[in-house]
């Protein structure tokens, strides 16, 4: 079982990974490639200003799953969210359009889950249309495995309808069903309780 979870984890790595070279400038490849195998990086000259986003950065700066969420936070898809940061030790990354009071008031009831499961939390403002701006963060944060998002909101049916292109974002995305009110509690936390969709986008 081990194995194969290392395997499956190398699988997600390289497909997050596939295109990073096509969409990140020199300076940001040659910084990734060097905080992958290890190489301390001094700050250069001509080197871009980070982008400034409402973050609560950790200081565990290793991999993350971004999770999209827009007005509403299913039960469900935090519960397969925290299971799936907790498997492959990433942290989470929230990306939201919300505004930072209602963002952080859905998290709140997850709070004290993510703190006890060792998971790290950054919760990001994005601001603009929604495909611009989610491709926009991810193209510029390579540490993203993938994005979980319900099949349910705009975003999955987009993909799901076909308005936008499979292709569209730079990494895989995970598209989450929601399960019929009553199927399970908040406390069952099996992972093939989960019903799922993916989608590499």
């Amino acid at each position: 079982m081990t194995k194969l979870t290392a395997t499956l984890k190398q699988m997600l790595n390289a497909l997050a990974f596939a295109d990073a070279g096509e969409h990140l400038p020199r300076i940001e490849k040659t910084r990734y490639l060097n905080q992958v195998m290890g190489i301390p990086t001094a700050q250069t000259k001509d080197a871009a200003p980070a982008p400034v986003t409402n973050e609560l950065k950790s200081s565990n700066g290793g991999r993350q799953v971004a999770l999209y969420m827009g007005s509403e936070l299913p039960g469900e898809m935090m519960e397969y969210v925290l299971q799936t940061c907790a498997r492959l030790k990433h942290g989470l990354t929230v990306l939201t359009f919300q505004s930072d009071s209602t963002s952080r008031a859905l998290l709140k009831p997850y709070e004290e889950r993510l703190t006890s499961a060792g998971i790290d939390l950054h919760l990001v403002n994005l601001t603009g249309d929604l495909v611009p701006g989610l491709t926009r963060y991810l193209r510029s944060h390579p540490e993203i495995a993938f994005l979980a998002c319900k099949d349910t909101g705009y975003l999955g049916r987009s993909f799901l309808s076909g308005t936008e292109r499979q292709n569209t974002l730079p990494v895989p995305v995970v598209l989450l069903e929601a399960q019929q009110a009553g199927v399970r509690t908040q406390n069952d936390t099996r992972p093939n309780q989960v019903g799922r969709k993916t989608s590499t986008a």
